[in-house]
Parts: C-alpha cells; structure tokens; sequence
C-alpha cells in the first residue's frame, strides 16, 4: 500500500511542483518513522496523499477512489486535524491546550491518524533549525501544548522525549543550553554509560536468579529542568539524571531485586521510596531508590511486578496523569489505552485488523467538544443542547441566552451540535430563564448542572409566584390533553406531596414534568358509569364474547369481543372509556365524555358497556390535534419535522391562514402509541418559533 501510493504521488506531482519537492525529504523521514511506530502501510499511504494535497497536487475524487477506505479516513483525519491547527494558529491555547487535545481525539474516525501527526511533527521540529526564529517559536509551542502530551499519553516515550527536548530548545534556549553544558556530556555518551549500567546489573540479578527485564535511559534536558522547577533544587541536588526501570514476575521479585541493586552500588540516604507497601494516592506501586552507580555517577532504579506497570500505565495511575495531573474520564482513558495497545501489538500482524475493529465497537466517545467565538473548548456530554453549551460557559449567559448560532446558522434552543462546532449565544439584556425549559420534554436541557442552575433561579421567586406558574402549568396541562378529571384531591398523594401546594410548586419548579403529570391525570380520570337503572345487554350481545386474555380492550372483564377506537373521539390509553355495542361491528369504544356518545346513550341505553384499557396495548392510535402560530416561511414543515422526530405518524393534515390576523391554523390527525407520547409531542410542538397553541382536540 505504501509503495503503491509513493508510485502514484510519482505520477501526479510531477517535477514543476516546487513544493511538492520540498516536501519530499520530510515526507520519507515521516514514512520511515510511521513504519518505526509499526501502525500500518495504510497510515504511510494517508501520509503520501496528505503531502500532495498539502503541496498544491490536485487529486479528484476519482483518483482518491483508488484506494481503499480506511486510507481514506486517515487522510480526513488528517485534514480535520489541520482545523484544528488553524484554530490554534488563530487563539492559541486561550481555550486550553487539553481542549484541543480533546477535540483532536474526538473529531478524528480513526485513531492512528494520532500517529501519523506525532511522526510528521517530529520530523518538522528535526528541521526547524532552518526555519525562521519566529516560526520555530510556533511550531515548538503547538509541539508543547497539543503533540509532545499526546505522545506521553501513548507511552511513545522516544517521540515523547525527543518532541519537548526540542520543543524547550526553542522556547527556552538559553536554559536549554545551561543544562545541556551542565550535563557535561553529549547523549550518545550518557546512552552508553546508561548500557554499561544496565549490563551490571542485569549479570547481578541473573547470578542471584531472579528474571528481570531491564529498560534505561538518559534523563533528557526537558525532565531534569522540570523536576529542578517541580522540587526547587539545584541541578547537583538531582539525583536521577539517569535511570533504570527494572520489572520482575512478582511482589517477593521487588525486594530480592533492590537487595541485589543495595548490594551492587551504595545506596544514597533518604532517597528511597517504598510506594509498594504505600502506595500513592493514585494507586501507583513502585519502589524508588537512588545509588551511586558506574564512575561515581548517580543514578535513579525503579523496581515494580509486570502487574503493577500495566496498572502503571494504562490504569488509574497511569503515566500521563502523574505527569499532567489530569483527571479521570473513562473514555477518554478507554481510547488512550487501545491505542496503546495498538502500538505494543505491531509485530503481531494477525491481531491488527482484530484490534482495528475494536476501535470501532469499543472507543465510542460519549463526549462532544464545541468551540466558542474566541476558540474556547467546552466539553459536555453527547446530546447537550446550545442551551446547555450556554450554561456550561457561565450561568449568567444561560439565563439571559435568546438564541444561538452554529458555523454562522442560526438554530433553536434544543439544537444537539456535533464535536468542532463553533457556538454562538445570542443573549438579551435582562435575566429572563423560561420555565419550560426544566421539561423534559421540551428538549431544551439535557445536563444536570444546566437544570439545576434554572431550578435554582426560579426557586429565588416568591412563593406566590410559583403556586401562580404551577397552577397555570396544570390548567394548561388540562386543556392540552383535555382532560376532565373528577377531583384533583388526591393528585399530590401520586407524587408523595402534602398539598396542593407543594404540587404546584413542584410544577413551576420542574421537580415534575409534563409527562408525569399527563400519566396521573389520566389515572385520576374516572370514566361514567353505566346508570344501575339502564337496561343491560342481551345475552345474545354477549355470547359472541369470549375469554379476555390481556386484551388491548377488556369487555366486562370477561372476554375479547370485536371491538374498535371511535373516530368521533378517538380514545386513547388512559382516557375514561365506555363502549356501545354495535350492530355487526361489535364493541365502539368512546371517551366517557364523548358527545356522539351522549346521543347514542340517549338513542339505547341497553348497548352501553362497561370497558377498560387491557394490559396489551395497540401499537398506534389516532388522535386529532390543532396546531396554531404566527405565520411565517417553512413553519408548517418546522412542525412536521417536529411530529416526524417523535415518531408520531401523519395520516391527514388540513391547513388554512388567517391572512388578516396572520395566524396559521394546522389540524392533524396522527397516530401515537399513548397519552406519555402525545403529551411529549404537544411540548415540543410549542417550542417550535411562532407556535402559540399545540392541543389535543375536544
């Protein structure tokens, strides 16, 4: 794949490109580095296509058809990753440089487009010496803030190292030379003393028999100025310049193994840490010691099970956040290690498409990361409205927000925006939060913190004014559905409240939603009964029924005679019901307050019967509902898309307007499954712009 796409970047760029030439001494470091990193010749093809497009080579569509589709990704990985470049170049890290970090993660389909960013990075930095003082500046401070953590994170320690070494070069370079002179030794000389380190002690564990692996390393110039800031010491007070990690098979492995370390080199007092049997705060487990190693040179030994370095470094304890001081988010922790993984399996070829996979079905971000005007990263849960986005920038925006804009389009409160969406709050002047915003229903907050903020505000109210919303909330609740339930006494009961009162104020506070409301309205709800004195049906009406068995309609309690909805009422789940017996079309079941229903009681009362809803619901019943609002462009297909998205079906739809009042009238007849459904959908349809009026129809 990677010399199909270098044979194919030989083809299009031709040789009057001059910056396709440019580029191709980096592109071959970046390959070769991609190889080292072991993600696959896919990643190096992405690479290949990347830097032509980058280079001014225009690829069509057909030519980028050519390959297959997870190529493809990893080039729109990378493109996406160049927005979010730009938004640095544009705001630095004014948003957080962990933002950015976040939002690259959770923009990009496939994760080893991280790779490929750390290699093509690194590359550039190994060539910024020839670039202007200026430039070097930018590209080591995005280097700092967004590449060299990544790396970390990963565990890709030689990137990692080598990116902030020459990061801090050219942020710092006087501070970077004073230490590298202190050092008094070039790296090549350190890495050789570090190799004749570990060969000691590895010959003095194997004679004392414990397995152990061994891994050492110079400490780079960027550690050992960290930790001179971290401490407050002078250079001569560090006692871990250099380093050994030493992993044995178990706990009793640890301490055989620093006795073999205490014995081969002097230990140096008060520079032992024993995080095994106190471990930190984090978890971590590890010994830590410092001794006076090879030509009276100090050096640091960290001694820990295999067990407890995977904990180490993809658990709660993990590298990175010791480092960072990051917090905890599952997920985000979740991709971090598959792709670690990713990295550790790349001499296991036949695993590679297994974990490929794994991507897919396992890294599944429940995050978005939106960007403010000023390039700000707000992180929020998955599904968060713009309104939500407003409270999470500050309460006061939230409770002042009027509207909002996404990429420059203006949108409703309850619009859900996607990860890298720019946001715009339009705000008013005066603190005015709107009540319906605590209703579930409406769909206008979905974050806790968000809600909370509202509830609060309007618990500030005086309790007059809040038994006043409550009151006009349930009114409003009565008529929507319309409903007529006998007695409202013993509604507060259904939600363990004292008095109606408390249910009120639990209404305007939004402690109770419209739904919760709906279902107990319907349980108050009690039908008319059959008066003794009517006549009641012939045992031949009946004979026809038989044996209910959890039945949508239960006739008498007995059986599941032919039945069917009346159109003039059309009930639904809930409503108080009565039923007429028909001639040849069995059982007519009317709302109890249903006027064709009077006049057929006055016509025959002997043909009333006594039904209930059944525990076997039908799926869809029609309903008629009016829809009325200030007329404007697109507000009948507002309030269809409204209707469609709460899976409600259309079946007939009449619409007029009022030219000189400018109301637009819309009556529908649709199908719902229950009154829960109905009661959503009626919210949502007032929070539709110009919607006056949405109800049920009497």
């Amino acid at each position: 794949m990677a010399v199909r796409a270098c044979r194919f970047a030989l083809d299009h760029a031709g040789t009057a490109n001059a910056a396709w030439a440019q580029a191709q001494s980096e592109l071959v470091a970046s390959l070769d580095l991609i190889g080292e990193l072991g993600v696959g010749e896919e990643a190096q093809a992405a690479c290949v296509l990347h830097t032509l497009i980058a280079s001014g080579v225009p690829l069509g569509a057909t030519d980028l058809a050519a390959f297959p589709d997870d190529v493809r990704a990893l080039l729109d990985g990378q493109q996406a990753a160049e927005r979010v470049w730009s938004l640095y170049a544009a705001h630095g890290s004014v948003g957080g440089a962990e933002g950015l970090r976040r939002l690259l993660l959770a923009i990009i389909r496939d994760l080893r487009v991280v790779f490929i960013l750390l290699a093509r990075q690194l590359v550039r930095m190994r060539a910024a010496a020839r670039a202007p003082e200026a430039e070097q500046r930018a590209l080591a401070q995005l280097t700092a803030d967004i590449h060299a953590p990544l790396a970390n994170r990963l565990g890709i320690w030689q990137v990692k190292w080598e990116l902030e070494d020459l990061a801090f070069r050219y942020l710092q370079p006087d501070t970077y030379r004073r230490i590298a002179r202190l050092l008094d030794e070039r790296r090549g000389e350190r890495e050789t003393w570090i190799a004749n380190a570990k060969r000691q002690l590895g010959d003095a564990l194997g004679k004392a028999g414990i397995r152990a692996d061994i891994a050492g390393r110079p400490k780079h110039i960027y550690s050992i100025w960290r930790k001179m800031q971290r401490k407050g010491v002078e250079f001569s007070e560090l006692y871990d310049v250099r380093a050994l990690r030493v992993l044995v098979d178990d706990l009793a492995g640890c301490y055989a193994a620093l006795g073999v370390v205490h014995t081969l080199w002097p230990y140096i007092p008060g520079e032992f840490d024993d995080y095994i049997a106190s471990p930190k705060g984090n978890h971590y487990q590890s010994l830590h010691t410092a001794v006076v190693g090879p030509d009276g040179k100090t050096l640091e030994v960290q001694i820990r099970s295999v067990e407890m370095h995977r904990h180490a470094e993809l658990g709660v304890a993990a590298h990175w956040r010791y480092k960072e001081g990051g917090g905890a988010d599952a997920s985000f922790e979740r991709k971090i290690a598959w792709m670690r993984q990713l990295l550790e399996a790349k001499d296991a070829r036949d695993d590679d498409a297994a974990l490929l996979a794994g991507f897919r079905t396992e890294v599944v971000e429940d995050r978005v990361y939106l960007l403010t005007p000023k390039g700000q990263v707000i992180d929020l849960p998955r599904g968060a409205t713009v309104l939500d986005f407003a409270y999470a920038i500050h309460t006061d925006v939230g409770h002042r927000c009027r509207g909002a804009k996404v990429d420059g389009r203006i949108v409703p409160l309850t619009f859900q925006p996607a990860s890298g969406d720019r946001v715009e709050v339009l705000t008013g002047k005066t603190i005015e939060p709107r009540r319906d915003w605590l209703s579930a229903h409406h769909g206008f907050l979905t974050t806790h913190r968000a809600r909370e903020k509202v509830r609060a505000w309007f618990k500030r109210i005086d309790l007059a004014q809040n038994l006043a919303a409550g009151r006009a909330l349930l009114e409003r609740e009565l008529k929507r559905l319309a409903l007529q339930p006998a007695s409202l006494d013993g509604l507060p009961e259904r939600f363990h409240l004292k008095s109606q009162d408390d249910l009120l104020e639990a209404l305007a506070l939004g402690d109770i939603s419209s739904g919760q409301l709906a279902r107990a309205l319907h349980e108050l709800t009690t039908p008319r009964e059959v008066p003794d004195s009517a006549p009641k049906p012939s045992p031949a009406a009946l004979a026809r029924a038989a044996k209910a068995a959890d039945g949508a309609i239960i006739i008498e309690g007995i059986g599941n005679l032919l039945s069917q909805l009346a159109r003039c009422c059309q009930p639904l789940p809930g409503d108080a019901i009565t039923g007429y017996i028909t001639r040849g079309r069995g059982v007519s079941v009317h709302r109890a307050d249903c006027a064709q229903l009077g006049k057929l009681r006055e016509r025959d009362a002997s043909r009333l019967i006594a039904v209930e809803w059944g525990l076997r619901r039908q799926q869809a019943y029609e309903v008629d509902i009016v829809v009325k609002g200030y007329d404007r462009k697109w507000l009948h297909k507002d309030v269809s898309n409204v209707i469609a998205a709460a899976n409600a079906q259309v079946i007939a739809l009449n619409a007029r307007v009022d030219a000189r009042k400018g109301i637009a009238e819309m009556n529908y007849a649709i199908r719902v499954s229950d009154f829960g459904q109905l009661s959503g959908l009626l919210a949502q349809l007032l929070a539709v712009p110009n919607v006056i009026e949405a109800r049920r129809v009497t």
